[in-house]
């Protein structure tokens, strides 16, 4: 990936490693670890270790990468949760944001109150950021019957009260729905950073066309040459 033109990449896991060892193999490569997706803590203690962890491996964001419920009680806890715990990362000079999938906005929570709304209208936007993935905020689109799906992404972004300073930037394939490499599938992506851009840009595709390497190498020389 350092090959590649990579600088940076975004952690899910150390992998049996410590964060002192991941970050010297990080270093040994030329890329460093900007950002992470680590669940919600259960206590005072596992954040503080969490936050510790990322302070070590020299990040900058922290990111809560899924949550899921068809409770309204549940998603008003969880941001209450994540409202008290960005306030603990911005003393350790750390931005902590929520990843999205495409449920945030089709889960009816009563009255057809949507998880979304509740997150957006409830976490204090001086405190957390939102990490787009544009993946699921298209699907999302799509899944709600949205006339046209990257409209409804460039919606998710701009009317949201929180700041999005990263992107999930990861393509859908025209036939299957499932992701693919960027630049082979439909999302508009040249449209929807027009609208918005952010602080990092980060090439996703969980189910890579041929191996991850492949699709890291056509995802950095797309966004390489991408033009908007």
């Amino acid at each position: 990936m350092a090959q590649y033109g990579y600088e940076k990449i975004e952690l899910a896991g150390l992998y049996g490693r410590t964060p002192s060892a991941m970050r010297a193999q990080l270093n040994s490569l030329g890329i460093r670890a900007s950002s992470s997706h680590d669940g919600i803590s259960a206590d005072s203690a596992a954040l503080r270790t969490k936050l510790e962890n990322a302070l070590i491996l020299g990040q900058k964001y922290v990111n809560v990468p899924y949550l899921n419920s068809n409770s309204l009680s549940d998603w008003q806890l969880w941001a209450d949760q994540m409202n008290a715990e960005a306030a603990v990362a911005r003393r350790y000079g750390l931005k902590y944001g929520y990843h999205n999938h495409a449920h945030e906005f089709t889960i009816d929570l009563g009255g057809g109150l949507t998880p979304w709304e509740v997150l957006t209208s409830r976490l204090d936007k001086r405190l957390v950021h939102l990490e787009v993935d544009l993946y699921w905020a298209y699907t999302g689109g799509v899944n709600t019957g949205a006339a046209d799906p990257d409209r409804f992404a460039i919606d998710v972004i701009r009317d949201a009260p929180q700041t999005v300073r990263q992107f999930h930037v990861k393509d859908r394939d025209v036939t299957t729905g499932d992701m693919c490499d960027l630049g082979t599938g439909v999302v508009d992506f040249p449209r929807i950073f027009r609208s918005h851009q952010v602080e990092e840009y980060i090439v996703e595709n969980d189910t890579p066309d041929v191996t991850p390497l492949t699709s890291a190498a056509v995802g950095h020389l797309y966004l390489d040459h991408v033009r908007y």
